[in-house]
């Protein structure tokens, strides 16, 4: 039997059931309701946009999107958001989904922390980022009605939310600060983290490529 939250239906398919099991058992309560969360509030956002996501591939989305903050799936050479968006790919490999709907999901979850791009792409990548936004950010809160949003969090609570998400995304990427260029993550390092340097700019102000010089040295005489 479907469930219904905030007048938005969970599907009620053996793929869901089973994203929900893992989920729920690798992560912790505050990463699994937040992820419940997203689903909800970006199914909800797709309603003031005019976007019509697959529910499934939303979900998926959704509540994959930060595996890559937890000791089971996390990598410390890559971003945590490809380590969410390979393990949902395998994930919907594994269940014969077809390319194009892995193709979205991985998507969805890898570009959730880069603002600015994924409202240009499809329903499910746009509103996996809108969802993490409303619910992290508060973007989009005032789009939504109030009751709304409660019946949300009746059953998905977020007591001390934000204090304790931001020590979560701290700790899921703390040993490898360097993935975190291009993304408000490395925000919430220079934050938390003592000692935090943006790495990437740093080699940007000191690089010197010796044909770009001499190209300099040729049109400045």
């Amino acid at each position: 039997m479907s469930e219904t939250i905030a007048g938005v239906t969970i599907p009620d398919t053996k793929l869901v059931a089973e994203a929900t099991e893992l989920v729920r058992d690798a992560t912790s309560p505050l990463l699994f309701n937040h992820s419940r969360r997203v689903y909800l509030f970006g199914m909800l956002q797709g309603q003031q946009r005019g976007l019509v996501p697959d529910p499934e591939l939303l979900y998926v989305g959704a509540m994959f999107h930060d595996l890559g903050l937890t000791e089971q799936y996390r990598r410390t050479d890559q971003r945590f958001e490809v380590d969410g968006a390979n393990e949902a790919a395998r994930f919907l490999v594994s269940h014969g989904l077809p390319d194009d709907a892995v193709r979205r999901v991985w998507t969805s979850i890898a570009l959730h922390t880069t603002p600015g791009i994924p409202e240009f792409m499809e329903p499910e990548v746009a509103l996996v980022a809108a969802g993490v936004e409303t619910d992290v950010l508060g973007i989009g809160y005032h789009d939504l009605q109030q009751s709304v949003i409660d019946a949300v969090i009746d059953v998905h609570p977020r007591p001390g939310f934000k204090r304790q998400i931001l020590a979560a995304f701290t700790e899921g990427f703390k040993d490898r600060p360097g993935t975190t260029f291009g993304t408000v993550n490395a925000d919430v390092l220079s934050h938390f983290l003592p000692g935090f340097v943006r790495h990437r700019i740093e080699r940007l102000v000191g690089v010197r490529i010796p044909c770009l010089v001499r190209m300099s040295q040729f049109v400045n005489g």
